[in-house]
């Protein structure tokens, strides 16, 4: 969990980044932003820090996962051995953000670095260096009725409910590449990811969340795609065994995967299929053996979304599993109309 409840933002410098590719503005600013209105602090932080409600977690990497010679882990460590060289290394980030910024669809935009103390991540309270980014603005009404008659004007702005791209880099987990949470909501197109693989060059921690979240993903890919290869099923066990599995990682606080295996696939000739799968899965992903580990709740409740439970029949009818997949019968009439024959207690 993340609590933002105490924390303070002692520090921040605010720089503008164009695209290099087009030439556009790269403004660096001669020193700190001086803040000492407390409500416009806190809309700041606010802003800052708001969209980060999510446990999903970051390491730092760089060429043969050698995470020192990551230029943002530099940054980093330069800022928590010396806070008050936040001015100075904004200006480095802000100028290795332009030189990445060559792509046509990145968007110019102001970028914010600051200096966060007191936020509480797991259970731990840790100081953090934020990266920000705003790439959008929006026209606000103004009315103005200082005088006895009233004034409306507009002004462009920032939205304080939108951060288009951030990260925060929190003193902790310095010897895995500190502990990161990453933002990236404006540009979603591939070739545009340039924040979080070129400009921070980070990796999913390896920690119970993206365990359970690859873990789901590879499972799911497997029942849908490899199951019906390798097996007679039909729809309906696909979806039984999707159920079965989202159900496992509902009840249970840990993982284990010969457990797993034995309850959820259960036949022998399925759990090897399932391995077979899986190593050829691992491979491609280049992701590590998932045997062990702690699941994460949020983890699961995002997966649950794409887990299907719906049986769609031609465009007239949609049939939710939620159980015993033995409760409904498919087959087919004398006149070679296809059905399903489902039985039940009672009617809600």
């Amino acid at each position: 969990m993340i609590d933002y409840t105490e924390s303070v933002l002692s520090k921040v410098s605010v720089h503008q980044v164009g695209n290099k590719t087009r030439e556009e503005n790269f403004f660096l600013s001669k020193s700190e932003l001086e803040i000492t209105d407390e409500t416009l602090r806190a809309l700041v932080t606010k802003f800052f820090l708001s969209s980060f409600t999510r446990p999903e977690f970051y390491n730092f990497t760089f060429t043969n996962n050698d995470f020192s010679l990551n230029p943002l882990f530099q940054f980093a460590s330069k800022v928590f051995n010396t806070p008050n060289l936040l001015h100075p290394t904004s200006i480095d980030i802000a100028k290795h953000l332009y030189e990445l910024s060559v792509h046509p669809q990145i968007k110019s935009g102001d970028l914010f670095v600051g200096y966060i103390t007191n936020i509480e991540v797991e259970g731990k309270h840790v100081n953090a260096l934020g990266i920000f980014k705003s790439e959008s603005r929006q026209p606000f009404l103004k009315l103005d009725a200082s005088s006895s008659e009233f004034k409306l004007n507009y002004q462009d702005g920032i939205n304080i409910e939108k951060l288009d791209k951030g990260c925060l880099v929190f003193n902790d987990d310095k010897e895995f590449g500190y502990k990161l949470c990453v933002i990236d909501k404006s540009n979603k197109s591939l070739e545009a990811q340039y924040w979080k693989e070129l400009f921070l060059m980070v990796k999913p921690r390896a920690d119970g969340y993206h365990h359970t979240k690859q873990f789901l993903e590879m499972t799911k890919n497997y029942v849908t795609d490899q199951f019906p290869d390798d097996f007679e099923v039909t729809k309906t066990d696909q979806i039984d065994v999707l159920n079965r599995s989202i159900d496992y990682f509902k009840k249970k606080d840990s993982f284990e995967r010969n457990h797993f295996e034995k309850e959820v696939l259960q036949e022998p000739e399925i759990i090897r299929s399932f391995r077979k799968f899986g190593v050829n899965y691992l491979d491609e992903k280049d992701l590590e053996p998932m045997d062990q580990f702690g699941i994460s709740s949020f983890a699961v409740k995002k997966q649950a979304r794409v887990f299907k439970s719906v049986l769609k029949l031609d465009k007239n009818f949609h049939i939710y599993i939620h159980g015993d997949k033995d409760l409904i019968e498919r087959g087919v009439d004398s006149d070679g109309r296809k059905y399903y024959k489902i039985y039940y207690k009672q009617e809600y």
